[in-house]
Formats: structure tokens, sequence, C-alpha cells
């Protein structure tokens, strides 16, 4: 029973971190939309989304996380027929789609899958932690991974689907996977890899040729892209250009400013100490994600907090390498920050459960 001198336990670091990154977000957005009709209303719309947030990380707190582990079943079958249901939509209509138009706005169903997945995986692995951990187990778990990475990756939408096989692996090697198989998921992975190229999508085959091979003469495409972005993170400096007064941003030279590229914007804005204090803002919600599961009462709390600190800490690292120019472009934007309803709320979301976790947390005995 949820009682209320469990707010004890309730992890105010985290809450207001999050919170603190989810208003510097709207601030860069409307920094980075400044001056475009098409995207005047993006500040406002972030700001209602960001307010939602906070709301649904205090409601999913007090709600108890086991009772989302019973429901982890019917969580399951609603991910896979809500990817089906958008995927026969695109087809039927635009030829793909990610998005459901609600009338009022738009949602992606894969960022709220992600989270969803947390819960289902930690819920498998909570349960069959007395198993034997051989094939399998492993079998089991990567049968419910890609039951809804498959579906995702047909929207076409490789990057969430990276993003869930990740968390995958991360929750399996948390939970014991024997060292032998590692050998084994690096050679699949590899073989994997080159039998899928052909098949995905040409923008996406374009994005890692154009990293391999990047071509110095583009003015167009990824290869721009990225080299704006590496002008605006260089013109920033040690301590930016100022608020509003980055030229890469304001002058549109930086595209997808608002999104995949807000780091770079932010870089030229408030330089490199700048980022420096959000990136570590960033990992300092990763880490209190962490600390939750360190003293959770029990595995499968332990793992929704794990699972959660991955996902973030993922998104934060692909985000910035691809801003940096170190990984090929991916369409991972920067949690908190980047402009996106679905995601932030998906994002909020997760920080719900943790804290949900913590108000039910036993201190450790020493």
């Amino acid at each position: 029973m949820f009682r209320l001198e469990n707010w004890r336990h309730f992890d105010y670091w985290l809450f207001g971190t999050a919170t603190i990154l989810s208003i510097f977000g709207i601030i860069m957005i409307r920094s980075a939309v400044a001056g475009s009709i098409e995207l005047a209303g993006y500040a406002n719309r972030q700001t209602m989304f960001v307010v939602a947030g906070l709301v649904v990380v205090l409601a999913t707190a007090v709600l108890d996380y086991h009772f989302l582990g019973n429901m982890a079943r019917a969580m399951y079958i609603f991910a896979v027929v809500s990817l089906i249901v958008i995927y026969i939509y695109g087809q039927a209509s635009f030829g793909s789609a990610r998005w459901l138009d609600t009338g009022v706005f738009f949602i992606q169903p894969s960022e709220l899958v992600k989270i969803i997945m947390v819960i289902v995986l930690s819920d498998y692995f909570s349960r069959s932690q007395l198993e034997k951990h051989d094939l399998m187990w492993i079998g089991k778990s990567a049968a419910l991974t890609f039951g809804v990475v498959i579906w995702i990756l047909l929207q076409p939408n490789l990057s969430t689907s990276i993003v869930i096989t990740v968390l995958w692996i991360s929750m399996l090697w948390i939970s014991g996977l024997p060292p032998k198989y590692i050998a084994l998921f690096i050679v699949l992975g590899i073989v994997l890899g080159l039998i899928l190229f052909p098949f995905l999508e040409s923008y996406q085959q374009l994005r890692i040729i154009n990293f391999l091979f990047p071509d110095p003469n583009s003015r167009h495409g990824n290869s721009y892209n990225v080299e704006q972005a590496l002008i605006s993170i260089g013109s920033g400096g040690w301590f930016g250009m100022g608020y509003g007064h980055g030229t890469q941003v304001q002058l549109r030279f930086l595209k997808v400013r608002h999104t995949d590229f807000i780091f770079s914007a932010m870089a030229e804005e408030f330089g490199f100490v700048g980022t420096v204090l959000v990136i570590s803002l960033l990992v300092f919600v990763i880490y209190r994600c962490f600390r939750v599961a360190r003293e959770a009462q029990d595995q499968f709390g332990a793992l929704i907090a794990y699972g959660v600190g991955v996902l973030l800490a993922f998104q934060t690292s692909v985000n910035i390498g691809v801003n940096l120019n170190v990984i090929p472009v991916t369409g991972l934007v920067l949690p908190f920050i980047s402009y996106g309803g679905s995601s932030l709320l998906s994002t909020v979301l997760a920080i719900g459960l943790v804290e949900s976790v913590a108000l039910r947390r036993k201190p450790l005995d020493f």
C-alpha cells in the first residue's frame, strides 16, 4: 500500500534535474525556430508537453510498478497491435508512416513501445532469474524483442529498432548473460549487419555510405547537415556566441536544428562550457537511474531503472555522436531537449517509472 511517508524516498534530485533539462529544451527550441513561420508554434507546443510531462512523472510515480508487471503481457500485445496498425495505415495512406494523427497532435507509437519494452523485458528477466541461462533463455527474450522490432523496421525506423535491440542486449548482460555467448553475439551482429544492409531503405544506406566515404563537395543531404553541425560547434568556442546570436542557427544554415542537431545549436550559442554543463546534467540523470536500480527492493524494479538508464545513456551518446560526426546520422533526438511531444512524454514516463521504483525502495544495509 502506498503511504504519504513513502514520498521521503522520492528522488527529488532526479525529478529536479529532469525538469531543468526540459525547461532548457524549451529555451533552446525557441531560439532554434526563431524567425521561422512554419515552426513558430513549436516552443509553445513543447511547453505544453513539458507541463503535461511533469504531471505524468508524478502520476506514474504513485502507480505501483508491480501492477505494470502484471500488465506486461497486455502491454506487449498493445505494442504489437499499435505497430501493425500504423504499418497498415501508413502503407495504405502514404507508402510509409511512423505517426498517428489524433486530430489534435501526432503520436509516434514506437516511442511508447520503447518504454513498454523496458517493462516487458524487466518482467521476463525477473521471472526467469532462476532458469538456466542458456540459448533457450536467450531465445525467448529475443522472440519478445524482435516481435516488435520487425514492425518498427518495416515503418521504416532503423534507429528505434537499434535502441530496442541495445536495450535487450544490455538487460541480458545485467541479468547474467554467460560470457561465452558474447563472441557469438558479436559474430551474429556483424553477419546480420552485412546481410541486412542491401535491404535497408536507400536513404539509410546513403547515411552509412556518406559517413564512411564523405563527399567534401556535397551541398545537400546528410553530408551538408553534418558539415554545418561541425561548423556550428566550432564557431561556439569556449563560451558561445550568446543565446539567439548563433549565425548558423539564426541564418538557418543548420538544418533540423530543433531536433536531431539541437546539440550543435546549443554548442554555438553556449559554447564548450555550456554543452559540458548540459551533458553533466544528462549524465547525472542517468546516474540517478542506476542508483535507484541499486537500491530497488526487487529485481523487477532494478531492471526497470537500469533499462531506463540504458535508454537515456544510449540516446544521449548517439545524438551527440551524430553531431560530432563520429557515427552515421540517425533519427535519435537528445533526451529532454530536442523538440518532439512523443519523445518527451515517453522520456518523462520513463522517469516516472524510475520514481515509482524509488518510492518503494529499501535502503541498503551498510
